[in-house]
């Protein structure tokens, strides 16, 4: 067995795994892209970006997600057993990482040995093994670096073993096909095998994160956090395409982090040490941060539209997914806190990109609306498109804004939120980030430029002496004026052509919103 790179002295054999080819350990980005060039593993755009086709999965396989019944779950009251966590035995995971094990011999493979959390106290060393080379590139771009040294000393509290070549057999191995994603608390192991899109890993090690973090006191958190010139700190929360990472890369705030953090003690910081930013019809002039991250030298883009003769990328080209990416170091954000970490948070943002065109753009959230609303992560999920008469848009709830990645009962983080938030005095505001004057293909989607007009309003105080009012139907309390946006969008009633299209929209989503939570074990 050779060995290139910054070996561990953690070594493989400790851990079950030997008789491999070459060892590529914890090459930096230039190593990575030329092995992922020697492997044909996908191109290289003209801006020097990986450009991978991630091929039958675009995106996560939560049917096909499993933790592991061993003697840290089966005794734990709070663990949250179900249909998003399935049970699956113990032998058999031993047998299908021995499977995987012996898949890899004689095979190269790629180590990165990474912390996960930039506050110390509560780090996690993160072995990443996986059979290609820009999964490693991904992992080096969004798991927080440290030194050679440390690199090569640290002992790995879980290790992600990422084989997309292996396929399961489900007759032999318990699985429901042949893709896996399946985390051992005990053996302190992520299985993943069949699926090549790298948000897997990603979300693996947050799934680890949400059960270890809220036993110590931490409430971790599906969110991106930015800090103001001031130093005041703002979360926001919200499922994919609600505008997280477009309204935390912000000119004048500064980023500590894009997509994960923690909330404890001493304030909030970073999970990660990247970005994993949807990329699907990204503009400069919208969004100029991420814009020029993306297409630096080493980062990772999923998916994205390439000439392949000029290699110029394509963020418009949605033929492979709707669900395209960019993976990239943070610090390809120009403002952004080398620490990771800040102080307690003044303002907590709940995005939902509302496809019914009901929900105001911005209201002023309750403590017992706050935890209904977080409970019930509410968001819209469309089609293919966003245009289109008589597209039916899909209400989707996804408690906590993390249902997929919480291992533990919605309840343990509603109520270290309500704790945190009732401690430290922090206003708690809805933004819809969706439709207005109608649903989704008759009404029009609210501006960016007005949302990030309410944001700013809302940082710089300006909100907290305005006239409010309370609209009917879901109790919301709405601003009278905000500055930079038009008065009657601030109420999404008088966007509507027809007051009662619009009551019986409102009432629609009502509904949906009590069915959902009366059958859901969210409230218990």
């Amino acid at each position: 067995m050779r060995n290139v790179g910054i070996p561990g002295d953690y070594g493989l054999e400790e851990q079950g795994l030997s008789n491999f080819r070459t060892v590529y350990w914890n090459l930096y980005p230039p190593a990575l892209v030329e092995q992922y060039t020697l492997r044909k593993e996908g191109l290289l755009s003209a801006s020097g970006a990986v450009v991978v086709n991630t091929g039958k999965f675009t995106g996560r396989s939560p049917q096909d997600k499993f933790l592991v019944l061993d003697e840290v779950t089966k005794t734990d009251p709070d663990i949250w057993w179900g249909r998003i966590n399935q049970p699956f035995p113990l032998d058999q995971f031993d047998r299908l990482f021995s499977k995987m094990a012996g898949y890899l011999q004689r095979r190269d493979i790629f180590i990165q040995d990474m912390v996960a959390g930039a506050n110390p106290i509560y780090s996690l060393t993160i072995r990443i093994i996986s059979e290609n080379a820009w999964t490693s590139l991904f992992a080096h771009n969004l798991l927080k670096r440290v030194s050679d040294d440390n690199r090569k000393r640290q002992a790995p509290s879980f290790t992600v073993l990422h084989c997309p070549g292996f396929h399961a057999v489900p007759s032999q191995d318990g699985t429901k096909s042949g893709t896996f994603i399946i985390i051992s608390l005990a053996r302190r192991i992520v299985l993943i095998g069949g699926t090549r899109y790298a948000g897997e890993v990603k979300k693996s090690i947050f799934s680890v994160l949400n059960f270890l973090l809220p036993r110590q006191g931490i409430l971790s958190m599906h969110c991106s956090a930015n800090q103001g010139k001031l130093g005041d700190i703002a979360l926001f929360f919200g499922l994919s395409g609600t505008g997280k990472t477009t309204l935390s890369s912000h000119p004048e705030r500064f980023l500590i982090g894009d997509d994960e953090h923690g909330w404890g003690e001493d304030g909030v910081f970073n999970l990660e040490g990247g970005c994993y930013a949807k990329t699907i019809n990204l503009k400069t002039e919208n969004e100029p941060l991420i814009w020029n991250a993306v297409q630096r030298f080493g980062s990772v883009l999923e998916n994205v539209g390439i000439e392949p003769v000029s290699r110029q990328l394509d963020f418009d080209d949605n033929s492979l997914t709707e669900n395209t990416r960019a993976a990239y170091p943070i610090e390809f954000i120009n403002n952004y806190i080398q620490t990771g970490r800040g102080e307690h948070p003044e303002n907590i943002f709940f995005l939902s990109a509302d496809a019914y065109g009901v929900l105001p753009p911005v209201a002023r959230l309750s403590g017992e609306q706050i935890r209904y609303y977080f409970l019930s992560g509410y968001t819209s999920k469309l089609a293919d498109t966003e245009t289109g008469l008589g597209i039916e848009p899909h209400a989707t709830f996804s408690t906590c804004f993390a249902a997929p990645f919480l291992p533990l009962y919605p309840r343990v983080y509603a109520n270290l939120l309500e704790e945190k938030i009732s401690r430290h005095k922090v206003k708690v505001w809805m933004i819809n980030t969706g439709w207005t004057g109608g649903p989704c293909g008759a009404g029009a989607r609210i501006e960016l430029a007005y949302t990030r007009a309410i944001i700013e309003a809302v940082l710089d105080h300006k909100l907290d002496k305005i006239a409010t009012h309370v609209e009917p139907f879901f109790g919301l309390c709405i601003p009278e004026t905000c500055l930079g946006v038009p008065p009657e969008i601030l109420d999404p009633q008088k966007t509507w052509a027809d007051p009662l299209a619009y009551r019986q929209q409102a009432q629609k989503l009502i509904a949906l919103f009590e069915k959902t939570n009366l059958q859901s074990d969210c409230f218990d």
